[in-house]
């Protein structure tokens, strides 16, 4: 019960990852000797849990999941809070994501919604949980998250007319300008014109969109103009998702670009979209997801309009600041790893950066299982019951409830790794 087990986890190819050697998946999935990269394949996601659709197992034993081995004692291996409320499964999905080509406008439906869900189409939503979930770059890193300020949206419907004020309807467009230019309308009315305004466009018949990307397309903005970029990024997405009428949600929702170590979070039934680069994701342990545009899956286009709360305002508020890890051995901030810890009880995230080599770091999150995955470097993790196992970059770990565990570095450019647990001490029971 005491001892760190390395995990296999199978690469899924999903037609938007990084293709060859250029994903980090790929990169991660070579230290694994059954691995084989192949450089036409797109390697988009690597699952790290006990999901059924991407089911890591033991290295040292591959016929047995993690799934199998936590359930011969999930008091012992997940801790007896985590094992009690979460039904003695891994509350939490790890990931690690590629991304080439924008994957899917999107949301995750919060519990409620998601068992109805479940209930009423489990061939698409197949489990009843909900999907909050949080990033943190790799990479330099681009996503949609969040409505934008109503004013930035009224800017972009003044400046792009007749595309923009066509697709939200001219009676909605005019109530976007008075809610912002009276600056005294009630939040939940504002909220009711973002809804009207985000419904009309995205209930919008394909001869429409595809007429008012062409009008889009067909202007000509000097690359000083603050209208360039977004123009630019249209056209971008064009080339990947020819006429589809995702492009358009560029103009709603907040484009934030993180650069490594930086971080966003996405509570349920908030609006998002990744872009393009590589990110470590960690979520509750769910795939259920409502799509409605910038993808060839199943749309559910009515269902996303009615999930989503229409909280809006600008992209900095999604992000997720890291601070100094304080270690449960010791009072003392750490000088090493930093602690993600988003606004809900299934999973929070630490990255250990080590700088350079002979250096180590003991991390204690005292109770509740935990995943690591090395990301750069090579040395050592030990636990005090156990030899210490080498690692490199791709070396993935299952650390049971209870088991502080101290990562080494050996290499002069240091060592990287991301850990996810839950956190007990944040649980209200």
């Amino acid at each position: 019960m005491n001892k760190i087990h390395r995990l296999s986890c199978v690469p899924n190819n999903y037609h938007w990852g990084k293709i060859g050697a250029n994903s980090k998946v790929a990169q991660f999935m070579t230290s694994d000797e059954s691995f084989t990269l192949n450089e036409n394949n797109h390697y988009s996601e690597l699952w790290m849990g006990t999901h059924p659709s991407g089911m890591s197992v033991l290295a040292e034993a591959p016929s047995k999941s993690l799934d199998h081995l936590i359930s011969q004692d999930p008091v012992a291996y997940l801790g007896e809070k985590v094992a009690t409320k979460y039904n003695n499964k891994l509350p939490f999905l790890f990931k690690v994501l590629s991304i080439q080509t924008a994957l899917s406008i999107q949301a995750h439906p919060d519990i409620n919604l998601a068992q109805k869900l479940h209930k009423e189409r489990f061939e698409v939503y197949k489990d009843p949980n909900h999907k909050p979930e949080m990033s943190i770059a790799l990479t330099d890193f681009e996503a949609l998250s969040g409505f934008r300020p109503l004013e930035e949206i009224s800017k972009f419907v003044d400046y792009f007319h007749p595309e923009l004020t066509t697709l939200i309807g001219e009676q909605n467009a005019k109530d976007l300008k008075h809610a912002v230019s009276s600056n005294t309308a009630p939040p939940q009315d504002c909220k009711q014109v973002l809804k009207n305004c985000f419904s009309h466009y995205m209930l919008t018949d394909a001869a429409t969109v595809t007429q008012q990307l062409a009008n889009l397309f067909s202007r000509d903005i000097d690359s000083t103009s603050e209208f360039f970029e977004i123009l630019n990024l249209a056209r971008r997405l064009n080339t990947q998702y020819e006429n589809d009428i995702g492009i358009f949600c560029i103009f709603f929702l907040n484009v934030i670009h993180l650069s490594p170590g930086e971080s966003f979070f996405m509570g349920a039934n908030e609006p998002h979209a990744y872009i393009y680069g590589d990110c470590i994701e960690c979520m509750a342990s769910s795939d259920n997801v409502v799509r409605a545009g910038l993808t060839p899956k199943y749309r559910d286009v009515e269902v996303l309009i009615d999930m989503l709360t229409y909280q809006y305002g600008p992209g900095k508020d999604k992000l997720t600041v890291g601070t100094p890890f304080k270690s449960f051995s010791s009072s003392t901030p750490s000088k090493y790893s930093t602690l993600y810890n988003p606004p809900i009880d299934e999973f929070s995230v630490l990255r250990t950066n080590l700088p350079t080599g002979n250096i180590e770091e003991t991390v204690n999150i005292n109770g509740g299982p935990a995943i690591v995955i090395i990301v750069n470097g090579s040395g050592s993790i030990s636990c005090p019951s156990s030899a210490p196992l080498k690692l490199k970059s791709g070396y993935i770990f299952f650390v049971p409830n209870n088991v502080p565990f101290t990562l080494s570095s050996y290499d002069s450019d240091g060592l990287e790794a991301y850990t996810a647990f839950c956190h007990i001490n944040s649980f209200h029971l």
